[in-house]
């Protein structure tokens, strides 16, 4: 592969707006400037001008090995064993990172250091109800000793499995670090999820140990959950112990669990067991568009390096300073906040509707507790646009210095509001990367501009394609989006995926060696890039990320439906969603009115409010490719007004004349 040339010498008469950039007299001074001095010097970097990103970029994935052993060297990492290279293998994949190295990440997240001085403030949480709470290092640290002997007492140990049911708390924060402390491997769900969603995830790791709460709140409700976490005790045999936090009652109690503040009522050590560099740290979940949702596993060392890295350089995070995102325990983005005490950072928890009580809660919050880095989905943004609020008049927003923006493209319209309204001082940190890699390919950096309605940069050691269907290189055109050369915390496996087959059909089984991620992108001459959606049939309604296998699981065991399609009508590009559509096959002498309000409300309940079709479309056949799956892709870009024989080919299907009601309707 080519390297990547230095995008931001390039001239480009069609440069969109730029909306923030770098102040000169305060470059010098960011972290990602000190780190390429050091490099230079130190590593003999190929640097000439320390401030330019493109160079940096261009090193960072054309000499893996320098740059990655640079970046674990200057973060500080903590090994126990010295790793025997930086990149045994670059196989893709396969890749084999720091072989020989031992680590643990609670320890790289609880070790006193800058930032995590015993009176330094590890925590805030914020509870949409009012509820607050404040916990320093030293707190945190005798929390996470006292829940690690807690898991000792349950039997558990390296390589076994906690799960958590339960919010973005303090007690989840806790519950995670002690079991990463131990090399257990966590997995989380947040407590809206739908009993089956819960159980198609859990269930699949054969979990020793599960905290969950009582219940929880959300938009000026409270909602107990006791009936679905027994059910679902009754469901996971493996589990050892079942430990109940009183998380909307102080005295919940329920059946067959143990309670938190019994659970960590002994003190205990705070150790650190050190494991492999490739040892699962967490199971997060694939949005299951065929078949369950897969078990994507990332590494404790390989999940430290790059969340240094991208806390550290790509946001300038560093101690003391305040990092907030708005996302519940099911989404990736948690994993990666909590990532912030990794830097020294101080961790903004918040927990429940972002809209309550109205959409300009998050917005005082940031401005209350002086947060430097705040996060929020596109969606979020959009609903704040249309509400026609100003948050930079009516809140002190002076030391929001970057604004993060993820879930979904941010619209143009989107960022030009964030300038306006929230304030011109504040970097757009639109990024995209994915639940895969537990990291941003696609981001910003304190070197690199904004422009109007795109993403600043690739990500340090992120080689970041546009490829045309034949593998042509793009560029300022859309194509799939394409990782040339390995990354740390790309997945160490999937989960009961033995040869790793699974693995290699969702990446790289369409350009073999190289990571196909699912998103059209265009790669500017700038070397920022554009996301355009996702090029898969995964449904994002509202930033909630749910796979259509979620959504067939409840529509067909509907009695009478015989066979469903889900498609998301959202086209590229557009700022507003969609209609969302299911197809149904129904049983003969069933008719839709007979079906529909079912399916409405079991919709609702097991998956969300945001997965309720728009409309439901009676049709006599879901058209089928050969091997037997269900042609979402194909249909979109049909009802997209792709003429079929574009979209897909006649010769691929099972039953070509099933693709014949999509079509008329997309003509009508």
């Amino acid at each position: 592969m080519p390297p990547v040339s230095s995008p931001q010498t390039v001239t480009d008469p069609d440069t969109p707006e730029l909306l923030w950039s770098p102040d000169p007299d305060r470059v010098a001074d960011t972290e990602i400037v000190r780190f390429a001095t050091w490099a230079r010097d130190e590593r003999s970097a190929p640097l000439s001008d320390v401030t330019d990103y493109a160079q940096l970029h261009t090193w960072s994935v054309t000499d893996l090995e320098g740059f990655w052993s640079a970046v674990a060297e200057y973060s500080g990492v903590l090994f126990h064993d010295r790793p025997t290279a930086t990149l045994g293998s670059r196989d893709m994949p396969g890749a084999q990172w720091f072989p020989g190295a031992t680590l643990n990440y609670a320890e790289h997240a609880l070790t006193p250091g800058p930032g995590r001085a015993d009176d330094d403030i590890a925590v805030e949480f914020v509870r949409e109800d009012g509820l607050e709470r404040t916990v320093t290092h030293a707190e945190l640290r005798d929390q996470v000793a006292r829940a690690r002997a807690g898991l000792v007492r349950a039997g558990v140990g390296q390589g076994d499995r906690v799960v958590a049911l339960a919010p973005n708390s303090v007690e989840t924060l806790v519950a995670f670090l002690a079991a990463a402390s131990l090399g257990a491997i966590w997995s989380s769900c947040s407590p809206d999820f739908g009993a089956r969603a819960v159980h198609d995830r859990f269930a699949q790791i054969e979990p020793a140990v599960l905290v969950a709460v009582d219940g929880y709140r959300y938009n000026g409700k409270g909602f107990d959950i006791r009936d679905k976490v027994a059910d679902l005790r009754r469901q996971l045999p493996t589990l050892r112990a079942t430990v109940l936090v009183p998380y909307l009652d102080p005295d919940a109690i329920l059946d067959g669990t143990t309670t938190w503040a019994g659970f960590t009522a002994e003190p205990g050590p705070l150790e650190f067991t050190p494991v492999p560099f490739d040892h699962p740290l967490w199971v997060l979940y694939s949005s299951g568009t065929t078949g369950l949702p897969k078990g994507i596993v990332h590494g404790h060392g390989g999940i430290v390096v790059e969340h240094l890295k991208a806390m550290r350089l790509q946001h300038g995070l560093g101690p003391g300073e305040r990092f907030f995102w708005f996302t519940t325990t099911g989404w990736m983005m948690w994993n990666f906040l909590v990532g912030g005490l990794l830097v020294g950072a101080t961790i903004v928890m918040f927990d429940g509707s972002p809209g309550h009580p109205d959409l300009g809660a998050l917005w005082a919050l940031a401005a209350r507790h002086r947060v430097s880095l705040f996060g929020v989905s596109a969606p979020y943004v959009q609903s704040c646009m249309k509400a026609g609020l100003r948050p930079g008049d009516d809140h002190d927003l002076s030391a929001m210095r970057a604004l993060g923006s993820t879930g979904a493209p941010l619209s143009v319209d989107g960022f030009r509001w964030i300038g306006e309204a929230a304030g011109s001082h504040i970097q757009i940190c639109s990024v995209s990367g994915g639940t895969d890699v537990c990291a941003a390919f696609l981001t910003s950096a304190p070197t690199v501009p904004v422009w109007l309605g795109e993403l600043s940069c690739a990500a340090l050691g992120s080689d970041v394609r546009s490829w045309a269907e034949d593998g042509t290189d793009l560029l300022d055109d859309v194509g799939e989006l394409i990782i040339t050369t390995p990354t740390p915390s790309m997945p160490v496996m999937f989960w009961n995926d033995p040869d790793g087959t699974r693995l290699r059909e969702s990446y790289y089984e369409d350009f073999p060696g190289n990571w196909r991620h699912g998103d059209w992108v265009r790669r500017t001459p700038r070397g920022s890039y554009v996301i355009y959606g996702r090029s898969d049939s995964t449904l994002n309604r509202g930033g909630v990320r749910m796979g259509t296998a979620d959504f067939y699981a409840v529509v067909e065991n509907v009695g009478g439906v015989a066979d469903s399609l889900v498609i998301d009508t959202t086209a590229l590009g557009e700022r507003e969603e969609g209609a969302l559509l299911c197809f149904l096959v129904l049983d003969d002498g069933v008719a839709l009115d007979d079906v529909e309000p079912t399916l409405r409300s079991l919709l609702r309940k097991e998956l969300s409010p945001r997965h309720v079709p728009d409309r439901f479309v009676v049709v006599d056949a879901v058209p089928r490719t050969l091997n037997g799956k269900k042609c979402e892709v194909p249909v979109k870009k049909i009802l997209a007004g792709t003429a079929p024989e574009k979209a897909v080919s006649a010769g691929a299907l099972q039953n070509p004349d099933a693709l014949t009601p999509f079509v008329a309707l997309a003509g009508s």
